[in-house]
């Protein structure tokens, strides 16, 4: 892996009850293809909250399966973790560090949230003043030290109880230019950009109300936001374009591309390469080369005039099974939305592929 991206897997609200229910073995299952498939290619696997149905030690038992991994796990609480009364349980079961708190990963500020303990259970979520003021310094530092910043957090900014909080971490976002905001709780994948930055939503492992099962797939790569959700199905090679940016993740102007550019991508999956090549607007296919040694591959291209770009990259393991990614890049006509909501309300809007 090359030394400035930094990949992680976010598995999704498990909601764990009893032993052998579907989410049990779907998280057994994640967790070894995790384990065997793209350890080497991720830097820790994120779980936003929602660990156990109702917050009791029998349940996060089942979360243990965890332990498998030997990836660095970070784990929030949810509200359903908060249903005993406080988070005693989940502190106890699952070892998690006290919260919140942050971690420099790939020259990258990561900052783990608790919003749930400060409210009084259910969804009322909140951070609190010290909280809140910990925020403030941790992106401060990071603004002053032109870090890319993450924050994990159960929900949305704009479902915290207190309306002035909420817009206090709002502002602190805007202002000190955080990367990705990565979330559990609506049991959906959804995607926003409020031009700065993106907010994303991952398809709940535990409670499914859409498609198969699966976990989701981001990486920052120089201020570049990816993210595709993995089914558990789909084989590998899994293949993910780290830059350019897609045009509807892209954080500003200076991530149109014109030129000559370099596409990156991340290929997912043990099995040893036969090639990995790129493609730009149906031309011919290009060979890309290895970058590092963990399964990052670039090229350097040329990119034609017009609106939106088409980039593909294709991956084709010795077995002669391919993997795929396609995005549509800003160009050099590419105009941005001009308005923009903020949260879930800068949603994307559908897209399928």
């Amino acid at each position: 892996m090359t030394d400035n991206v930094l990949a992680f897997a976010h598995l999704g609200d498990l909601h764990m009850t009893d032993l052998g229910q579907p989410n049990h073995l779907d998280l057994m299952a994640i967790v070894a293809q995790i384990e065997t498939q793209a350890r080497r290619q991720l830097d820790f696997v994120a779980l936003p909250g929602d660990c156990a149905e109702n917050g009791l030690p029998e349940q996060y038992a089942l979360v243990e399966t965890l332990r498998m991994l030997s990836l660095p796990v970070h784990i929030i609480p949810g509200d359903h973790d908060m249903e005993p009364g406080d988070l005693s349980n989940f502190h106890d079961r699952l070892q998690v560090d006290p919260l919140p708190y942050a971690a420099r990963l790939k020259g990258k500020r990561c900052l783990f949230l608790d919003v749930c303990s400060a409210g009084e259970g259910g969804p009322d979520f909140r951070l609190g003043e010290d909280q809140l003021g910990w925020v403030a310094g941790k992106l401060k530092q990071a603004a002053a030290a032109k870090e890319e910043a993450v924050v994990f957090m159960h929900a949305y900014p704009e479902d915290l109880a207190d309306e002035v909080e909420a817009e206090a971490l709002m502002r602190l976002f805007a202002d000190c230019g955080v990367a990705l905001v990565d979330m559990g709780h609506t049991h959906y994948n959804e995607l926003a950009n409020d031009g700065r930055t993106i907010f994303a939503a991952t398809r709940s492992t535990g409670q499914i109300e859409e498609g198969p099962v699966g976990y989701s797939l981001a990486t920052l790569d120089g201020g570049v936001v990816s993210w595709r959700f993995k089914p558990l199905a789909d084989p590998f090679p899994f293949v993910m374009i780290t830059s350019p940016a897609d045009h509807r993740l892209m954080r500003g102007e200076g991530q149109r591309v014109g030129g000559r550019f370099v596409i990156r991508a991340r290929v997912f999956g043990a099995e040893p390469l036969a090639r990995v090549e790129c493609q730009v607007n149906e031309g011919a296919w290009r060979p890309m080369q290895p970058v590092g040694d963990g399964g990052d591959w670039g090229a350097e291209v040329e990119a034609p005039e017009g609106r939106l770009i088409d980039v593909m990259v294709r991956a084709v393991g010795v077995s002669g099974r391919p993997g795929l990614h396609a995005i549509r890049a800003a160009g050099s006509r590419y105009e941005a939305p001009a308005q923009r909501g903020r949260g879930s309300a800068a949603a994307i809007g559908q897209w399928p592929e």
